[in-house]
Formats: structure tokens, sequence, C-alpha cells
């Protein structure tokens, strides 16, 4: 197994493994782990051997999103810019990589990582898993292409109804709305992963790539200027009251009170 700070890569019979390893912090992305995830994706559409991608986190989750640490902490962070370097680039990375990416899931999947998730091509979750949202809890709208991909899964009053409220979803629930293809026991999340990824990584690779072509043409042609306009929507929104009360409220671990906030 090759290991790097925050990503944990290892190949075996066709099949590239990559574990997000953050545990102490939810697997929450820091630059570091983005830039390296970018790194991994970029080296596997060119490794021959690599048949099948599989993305998962260490310990008890697979993302808590972004490290809100890192950017309250940051020097003059622009919002814009960060995902334009982060996860803008990811999320199309994903859906270009003409090899089928299956997402394991469990534990907490919120925020950027939810979009992460989406943007790859098949998911299997733990019955554990706990899904949510995330953005408006911190006075930010929806990006990582969660503005288009969670509605396009889920249909606009549900996707609507998941951002406004933030409320948290189960496994269950995301199998019945579509968001995950399927839900296996949490001691069974690993085993269960190989079998699939092992099947996938026998496939016709050439054809299921044409494919994935066909599906984001078909269902994401405006895949890239979603994330563009995230972006700039996520620069207005940084410099509001209710991202400040927001961040304030994340920060000393109470609910935020945006009444007035305008």
């Amino acid at each position: 197994m090759e290991v790097s700070t925050t990503v944990l890569k290892e190949r075996k019979d066709g099949v590239l493994t990559l574990t997000l390893n953050r545990p102490e912090r939810a697997n929450a992305f820091n630059n570091e782990m983005t830039k390296t995830l970018q790194k991994s994706l970029k080296e596997a559409g060119r490794d021959s051997a690599v048949r099948c991608v599989v993305l998962t986190g260490a310990g008890r989750s697979f993302s808590a999103g972004q490290d809100l640490g890192e950017v309250e902490h940051a020097q003059a962070v622009n919002y814009r810019s960060h995902l334009q370097q982060t996860y803008n680039p990811l999320v199309m990375q994903l859906r270009r990589l003409e090899k089928p990416v299956l997402a394991a899931l469990k534990g907490a999947v919120s925020g950027a990582a939810l979009g992460i998730a989406l943007a790859c091509d098949l998911r299997v979750a733990a019955d554990d898993t706990n899904f949510t949202v995330g953005f408006l809890r911190v006075g930010l709208v929806p990006d990582s292409a969660v503005s288009l991909l969670l509605p396009a899964v889920v249909g606009l009053g549900k996707a609507s109804e998941l951002a406004f409220t933030n409320t948290p979803f189960t496994a269950q629930q995301a199998l019945e709305w579509g968001l995950v293809n399927r839900v296996v026991p949490r001691q069974d999340i690993e085993t269960r992963t190989t079998e699939w990824a092992a099947e996938l990584s026998q496939g016709p690779l050439d054809v299921m790539g044409l494919s994935k072509r066909a599906f984001n043409r078909a269902v994401l042609p405006n895949l890239e200027d979603v994330l563009d306009y995230e972006a700039h929507l996520q620069a207005i929104a940084q410099h509001g009251s209710e991202h400040k009360e927001g961040m304030q409220a994340f920060l000393e671990k109470r609910p935020p009170n945006f009444d007035g906030h305008r």
C-alpha cells in the first residue's frame, strides 16, 4: 500500500482504491487531500492497469466535507478561487475519467463530500451512513455540483427540502430515492465493495468509458457551467452576514440564529 499524508492508495487486480485518510477529522477535505486526490485520479486515467477506481474513507466516515477550520484560519481565502482550484476540477475529473468509479460510503457524508460521492458513477452505502447537505447551515450555497447532481437524482422538490432544512437522511432513504445503488451491513462494506469493484474491472472498459461520455452529454451537459456559477454564488454568500453567523455558530458548537441576519 502506497501511503501519502491524506490519501491511501492501493492497487490490486485492476482496482485502484483511494482512501481519504483524515479519520481524526471525519476525513474532512483540506487542500492537501484535495490536491492529492486530483493527482491520484489523473494517474489512474493514464494507468492502463487500472480498470476500476474505488473511493472510500478511513475510519468511521466517508467524509464530513470541507474542513471549515482550515477555511476559518486561512488568510483572505476567496471562495470562488478555492472552488476553482479544488472541488470543481475534482468533480470534472470524476466525470471525465473513462473508467468506472465506485464510492463506498459509511458514517458521515455531507457538504462537498456529498457532491464528490454523487459525481462517482456508482455508490454502495453501509447501513449506518448518515447524509446531510450541510451548506446552508453555515450560510453558504450548495457547491461541488450538489446544486445539479442532487436534484438530478432525487428531484428538485426533495433536493430543496434537504438543502433548506439540512435534514439528515439515512442510507435506506438514499436507496429509495436512487441516491445510492446498494445498502449493505456496516461489517460487510469492504467485502461487498471489493466484490463489486472486481466485477466492474472485468467489464468492457472501452465502451463503459464511451457510455460515461454519453451519460455526461445526455444528463450533465452543463456541469462545468454549473460549477462555475456555484463558485460565483459562493463568493457572494461568503461576504453575507448569514455566513458570518453560520461560521460563528459552527465554531461555538451551537445552532445558528439567522433571524435578522440580512
